[in-house]
């Protein structure tokens, strides 16, 4: 009997000490998990977040856009006879660089000869009553008579020597001919087209928000595909008055020295407008992130305490690997470029 009492005592105190080892137990897996379930650099994690940080500065921002736009020359002239004629001479040809004033092409000349010849007559008897009217050998009115027969025919010699010998009104390139030496001219096409190409222009659409902001002799560069690698510098020559209603654009005419004649009529360009150059806050792109949900821009700004406040921000213009800030950050702002994923507000960070 007293054993049976010596075994029950042993028992009982072997299930209380089971039952205080499963209390222990339980509290020890529950301190373990909430270790496992709090985030790195929040209370109860093993430490800071490490965190590669930047600083906000302030930087000259160009306020810039590009448009497309295509290279014209800056004068076009349709090189034609006042009347129809055999063609005499052809003297240039397509892609010839020509001069003012050199002659491209010669008509028969038979109507200037003989224009030339009734100038002769009436210059030689202009002279002659000249004298006499010195002497009283003629009147007043006879001889203003044949002053004015004289200047027609001065006139009429003159216009038929620029529609015989057939001159470049401009120095330029040689972008078409349409006959040949011998050809009778019927005042069909132009015997030829010559293009003033230094300087060049391009007529650029601008939207009607930048009216204001744009102004005669602002600088501007462009590139063109032909010529990759190159950028070309020009200036804004006219801006057109009025804007267009159905696209709320206006018209800037952009003028490009051309120097070397390497931009040519029809090249495809793109050109860089800038209307202002702004003083702005500006951090790597890295920094700026996107709230999933809501399309709210913020950066993770690291504090005096090395803690994180999530800060939302209003972005500028993206210039390369960098965004401009216009409102949410001060110079001098530590702001975190990589290691975003595990922090929250509040996080400890380490750098």
């Amino acid at each position: 009997m007293k054993r049976f009492f010596q075994i029950a005592l042993i028992l009982a105190a072997a299930v209380t000490v089971a039952a205080c080892a499963g209390k222990n137990g339980g509290k020890a897996t529950q301190a373990t998990q909430n270790a496992k379930a709090a985030p790195a650099g929040m209370p109860g994690s093993d430490g800071p977040v490490k965190v590669e940080i930047a600083v906000a500065q302030y930087r000259d921002v160009p306020q810039d856009e590009v448009y497309s736009s295509t290279v014209q020359a800056y004068a076009i002239n349709n090189i034609v006879p006042q009347s129809g004629g055999r063609i005499k001479k052809i003297n240039v040809e397509v892609g010839d660089f020509v001069r003012k004033g050199q002659i491209l092409a010669e008509m028969d000349a038979l109507n200037l000869d003989q224009a030339r010849l009734k100038l002769v007559n009436d210059s030689t008897e202009l002279s002659r009553l000249r004298t006499l009217l010195q002497e009283g050998g003629v009147s007043q009115s006879d001889f203003e008579a044949v002053e004015l027969a004289y200047k027609v025919s001065k006139s009429s010699y003159q216009n038929l020597l620029e529609n015989t010998i057939l001159r470049s009104p401009i120095s330029g390139v040689v972008t078409a001919r349409g006959y040949d030496r011998g050809d009778m001219y019927a005042m069909g096409s132009p015997l030829y087209v010559v293009q003033q190409i230094t300087p060049v222009k391009l007529l650029v659409g601008i939207s009607e928000s930048e009216y204001t902001r744009l102004h005669r002799g602002d600088a501007v560069t462009l590139t063109v595909d032909a010529l990759p690698g190159r950028e070309f510098t020009g200036k804004v020559g006219r801006i057109y008055p009025t804007i267009d209603a159905a696209s709320h654009t206006f018209t800037a005419e952009v003028l490009v020295p051309n120097g070397d004649c390497a931009l040519r009529p029809g090249m495809y360009a793109r050109v860089k407008v800038t209307f202002e150059v702004r003083r702005s806050i500006v951090v790597p792109d890295v920094a700026v992130q996107k709230q999933q949900g809501s399309g709210v821009r913020v950066v993770y700004v690291v504090g005096p305490e090395e803690t994180v406040d999530i800060v939302p921000v209003t972005p500028g213009r993206h210039i390369g690997s960098e965004y401009e800030i216009l409102e949410g950050l001060s110079e001098g702002e530590r702001v975190v470029v990589k290691g975003h994923s595990a922090l929250r507000n509040g996080s400890k960070v380490a750098m």
